[in-house]
């Protein structure tokens, strides 16, 4: 045999060996965590960031072993042109394998923002603002800039009541017009449609029943209780009457102090609802899932009033005589009188003049 072949024969035969030995540790490495640490770090690959600084970071966070053998493999599977910028929860459990996964897919860690029901657009904005996305000024801006709340199909000056109250996850670069977007989106896949025809139904836009739910909202925490508040605010508006509801004077306050006062009561504002007729131009604060149900679906009751117990839920009455019983049981004390007095008119002059009356909370 000629000598060139075998010595060509013996480098191919080198070349195959190593080549498979090669395959074999990058299958081996690719498999294999860098450590045992259960801790998971939070490593940031910038928009123009280098594989080179990505692969130095992922070494000097101790998350991946072997930096050279991290880029071949990385190369074999032509990853390293492909990794998206963005925050991603690491530890040194995780194989390489994962972890090019990961940053391939742009599967980045994602920051949970939860909206409590009730509240209104400031306090979300302060929630917001408090986990890293945006100012509140910025969220304020978006959510009152009437071509993007027009965009978002809705009639109003604001997104007040429409952000709905859920628990989120965005990744950090989220934008404050996106993550608003995202929560009025969920406000529509919650309002089912045929909650749409209902409100029909009942003669109510779907502005006007948020507004109640928002109201319902504010009133009681108590979910088994929605249903007849829901009922004393229908029942209210089919007679005529005014709801005479705090939380409604409280949104029109500006920097309320937290003590609502007779003068506040007595004050007309488009949200004073002592003094206007029917619902207030819009949406106090975001109403969950059950307020709005309960917005459509009210109980079937004769109740006109109701009171706080003082312990997270209400007594409700039919009349006016059994409501100041239950002011002077459960509100009235020898030191201190509810901001309205229960003045000697009847129930029917009350309802024929529309006056103010006892406060329903």
């Amino acid at each position: 045999m000629n000598k060139y072949l075998i010595i060509a024969l013996s480098i191919l035969s080198f070349v195959v060996i190593a080549a498979l030995l090669l395959v074999f540790d990058m299958i081996d490495y690719a498999k294999m965590p860098a450590g045992v640490d259960k801790t998971v770090k939070i490593l940031t690959v910038g928009k123009r960031e280098s594989f080179n600084v990505t692969i130095a970071n992922l070494s000097e966070a101790g998350i991946i072993k072997d930096p050279i053998r991290f880029k071949l493999l990385a190369l074999i599977k032509r990853y390293d042109t492909k990794i998206k910028a963005g925050e991603y929860a690491l530890s040194s459990l995780m194989p390489p394998a994962v972890i090019l996964d990961m940053m391939v897919r742009g599967k980045t860690y994602l920051h949970k923002v939860t909206i409590p029901e009730g509240y209104n657009l400031r306090q979300i904005a302060a929630v917001i603002s408090g986990a890293g996305f945006g100012t509140e000024e910025d969220f304020i801006k978006k959510t009152t800039d009437p071509s993007f709340v027009s965009n978002k199909g809705i009639e109003a000056k604001s997104l007040e009541g429409y952000i709905y109250p859920d628990t989120y996850y965005f990744p950090k670069d989220e934008s404050v017009e996106d993550i608003v977007s995202a929560m009025v989106e969920r406000l529509w896949a919650v309002f089912k449609p045929e909650w749409k025809e209902r409100a029909n139904e009942l003669g109510f836009s779907i502005h006007q029943i948020i507004t109640l739910a928002s109201i319902i909202e504010k009133e009681t925490g108590d979910k088994h209780e929605r249903e007849l508040i829901s009922s004393v605010f229908y029942n209210r508006l089919k007679k005529g009457m005014r709801l005479e509801t705090d939380p409604t004077v409280i949104y029109g306050i500006k920097k309320f102090d937290g003590n609502i006062t007779r003068k506040h009561l007595s004050t007309k504002t488009p949200y004073n609802t002592y003094q206007i007729e029917g619902l207030p131009p819009g949406p106090i604060a975001s109403p969950g899932y059950d307020s709005i149900k309960a917005s459509l679906y009210p109980a079937e009751t004769p109740y006109i009033f109701f009171v706080s117990k003082n312990d997270g839920t209400h007594y409700f009455s039919a009349n006016f005589k059994e409501h100041n019983r239950a002011v002077n049981k459960y509100q009235r004390s020898k030191d201190k009188e509810p901001l309205s007095e229960i003045n000697s008119e009847t129930e029917s002059d009350a309802l024929q003049n529309n006056q103010k009356i006892q406060p329903l909370t």
